[in-house]
């Protein structure tokens, strides 16, 4: 005899036999259910958290991790920021830079832009703006160059390419005989990079520190100091350390600040598409429920055989519990494998998907990325496979106990 002979019966009944096939077929459908919704969960997580790695990257392109800046928008005694930021073995670089906002007139319009005054060499070691250069390169902002790298969008705003003059004016007035007019400065465009986001390349400039802090009039001045860290999520914390070792009296800032809301966003639309998706599981969850009621009245005599031997109700809880579990194992694990493989290989699908459709899902001139991105984390697939398991325990208490208040002399008595 099988032991324990639960876990045997309840395997047997899974298995068909010539008088009823219909019962089969809807507990593999049951398990399909589940693989299905079990795999669609985690593939669009995935794409979520993708897609919340790629922002992060580009944002991160472009920003330094955190930054220090000056409570009047000028920081004089900077370098004394930057020794500090040396001696701290949780950063790995500081910039000094200039910021301002200003207005750009090109040949074929005009645009407000943000400019930022750095030194190349030192904003390599903050941030990835050199990589991002596609025209050009940064080595072109030198002293007294009076030289600017636009973003792409803000180029094509404007009509110009590299080798062009813009006229920069900013909102700092100079007294004239005519009256008070806004400073303004004859710039050529060195470079052009793209950041692959719109916010960046349609309103930001790069011009040397030197040139900027001249042309705003803070003399030694700089507006504040960025560092890139070890560990981009602890930035809030780096930083204000660091400027509490400075004396206080500055402003602080990370890329978390800046960008709160959207990655916040980010994590409510998360959590929004997870429980949705959950409900889904939850419907093939519980549609084992029917199966197992089927199964019940399909095995009536069979358990009330069980029980004429000596089975107790109990054991034919068990029996039909392990039915049920089985089922959910099979389709959970079937969704996970199939979830995984998916969600590693997302970009490869989708790309034959579009070649077999003609239809371009991922447009790069909307998206600026030419495929979908993906990044599988392996806590979201734990959380998932055990939820997912255990709504399908749940939903075979109600049939189990069904199941097991059978009365085996009614069970029996048109037999």
């Amino acid at each position: 005899m099988f032991r324990p002979f639960e876990i045997f019966v309840g395997t047997r009944y899974l298995r068909s036999r010539n008088r009823n096939r219909f019962v089969s077929f809807i507990s593999l459908i049951s398990v399909i259910g589940i693989a299905v919704s079990v795999a669609t969960l985690i593939v669009v997580l995935s794409v979520m958290n993708g897609f919340e790695h790629e922002v992060r990257n580009r944002i991160l392109s472009v920003l330094s991790h955190g930054s220090v800046t000056g409570v009047q928008g000028v920081l004089n005694d900077w370098k004394l920021i930057t020794d500090i930021a040396a001696n701290d073995k949780r950063v790995t670089g500081s910039a000094p830079f200039v910021s301002g906002q200003g207005m750009l007139v090109g040949s074929a319009g005009v645009a407000g832009v943000e400019l930022r005054g750095v030194v190349p060499a030192a904003e390599e070691t903050v941030s990835g703006a050199a990589e991002l250069v596609i025209e050009g390169n940064m080595d072109t902002l030198q002293p007294g160059s009076w030289k600017l790298i636009l973003g792409s969008e803000l180029a094509r705003r404007l009509g110009v390419v590299v080798g062009d003059r813009v006229v920069l004016l900013i909102p700092q007035g100079s007294v004239t005989p005519a009256g008070l007019l806004p400073r303004m400065r004859r710039f050529e465009v060195s470079g052009i990079f793209h950041a692959g986001m719109y916010e960046y390349d349609r309103g930001l400039a790069y011009a040397h520190l030197d040139d900027m802090a001249r042309l705003m009039r803070l003399d030694d001045g700089v507006t504040g100091v960025s560092f890139a860290v070890t560990e981009p999520l602890q930035a809030s914390s780096i930083v204000r350390d660091i400027a509490l070792e400075y004396g206080g009296g500055v402003y602080v800032s990370d890329w978390t600040r800046q960008h709160a809301n959207f990655f916040r966003s980010i994590e409510l639309t998360k959590s929004i598409i997870f429980f949705i998706l959950l409900m889904v599981v939850a419907v093939a969850a519980f549609n084992i429920v029917s199966t197992l009621v089927m199964v019940v009245r399909d095995k009536g005599s069979e358990i009330a055989i069980l029980r004429s031997m000596g089975a107790s109700a109990w054991a034919v809880l068990k029996i039909f519990v392990t039915e049920g579990v089985l089922i959910g194992l099979f389709g959970t694990a079937i969704g996970v494998i199939a979830g995984v493989l998916l969600a590693v290989n997302i970009g490869t699908v989708v790309s034959w998907v579009e070649w077999a459709t003609r239809i371009q899902f991922v447009a790069p001139d909307v998206y600026f990325i030419s495929q979908l991105p993906s990044q599988l984390e392996w806590f979201d697939v734990y959380v998932v496979s055990g939820v997912a398991f255990l709504l399908v325990v749940g939903a075979t208490i109600y049939p189990a106990l069904r199941a097991a208040a059978t009365h085996p002399a009614r069970a029996l008595r048109h037999e």
